[in-house]
């Protein structure tokens, strides 16, 4: 993977990152979801700006991905795509406050090495 490829992987997971950001914020401005009134919900989902947004960055994850897929094997984008889990556990631990357990730390661990393991080039 070269520079330039590297750089819309990048824009790819931070868009995907942002994306997981802003619909974990939306949702706590919705709060449970109550099975009495669905539909409250979903004019809640509609009209909640952060939830618009994270759609949006979603969005443009998508095609920088699409983007990417046009020049890398799915077998090297794919699993390289995965760091959008390191990521959103990042921006959990600090922005949200969750904890990290060890088993989980390991998991990420493991995530970035095989990262970089697949996108390494000899």
């Amino acid at each position: 993977m070269n520079p330039q490829e590297f750089g819309v992987l990048l824009i790819s997971v931070l868009a995907s990152v942002m994306g997981q950001f802003f619909l974990k914020m939306g949702a706590a401005k919705l709060g449970k979801l109550d099975f009495a009134h669905p539909f409250n919900k979903i004019t809640g989902i509609i009209t909640t700006p952060e939830l618009l947004i994270g759609l949006g960055c979603y969005g443009l994850g998508a095609i920088a991905y699409i983007l990417l897929l046009t020049r890398v094997n799915l077998s090297v984008a794919g699993p390289a795509a995965s760091l959008v889990y390191v990521f959103s556990v990042i921006i959990g631990f600090f922005i949200f406050k969750e904890p990290i357990p060890i088993m989980r730390l390991t998991g990420l661990g493991f995530i970035v090495a095989g990262v970089i393991l697949v996108v390494w080039n000899k």
